[in-house]
């Protein structure tokens, strides 16, 4: 083989290896594109399955929180998961008076640091309980266990949320879209 060819073989490889690490995208959530350049509130705002989430934020006043540079992750619960919830329930959560316990509600979904699916579920298989303990910035217990090849987040009062889109990178953090609704005690 000349060296031409090979250095066009070896360019070629190179190229092709790249154009792959580049056309790996960010999973699209409730129908929209979500965009690793931009940040936690300006992806989930187009997200159609997460509109109650949205409404939330925004009735807690915790948009600036979650568009501040973080790192965060958020375990975004689906509409449906709040529909799940008792009546009248997120209709009481988002009343003025109900701000604070809507805020602990919230927060109980917001960890430090940015987690990938993967460094959750390490740290699950390396506990010798099964599952990764850890705390969310309400100050509430929350506990991760792999079953099979899926992640299951846990609250303090042991109803787990299945994650269902894991590693949706936001410029300032990772969205973990899970099923429920996590509650504190």
């Amino acid at each position: 083989m000349t060296f031409a060819k090979t250095l066009f073989s070896a360019t070629t490889a190179i190229a092709l290896t790249a154009g792959a690490a580049f056309a790996a995208e960010n999973p699209m959530v409730g129908g929209a594109a979500m965009f690793e350049s931009k940040n936690i509130v300006e992806n989930a705002v187009n997200s159609a399955d997460h509109t109650t989430l949205v409404a939330a934020v925004t009735a807690a006043g915790l948009v600036d929180t979650l568009a501040s540079p973080g790192p965060v992750t958020v375990l975004a619960p689906v509409n449906a998961g709040f529909e799940a919830l008792p009546a009248g329930t997120v209709e009481t959560l988002l009343k003025p008076e109900s701000k604070d316990m809507l805020t602990k509600v919230l927060t109980s979904h917001v960890v430090a640091g940015k987690w990938s699916a993967a460094d959750i579920a390490s740290a699950a298989r390396k506990s010798p309980d099964g599952f990764y303990h850890f705390k969310a910035v309400s100050g509430d217990a929350l506990s991760a266990q792999v079953k099979g090849k899926n992640v299951y987040i846990y609250d303090e009062n042991g109803n787990a949320s299945l994650v269902t889109i894991a590693d949706v990178d936001q410029s300032n953090g990772v969205i973990h879209v899970i099923n429920k609704v996590l509650l504190p005690k």
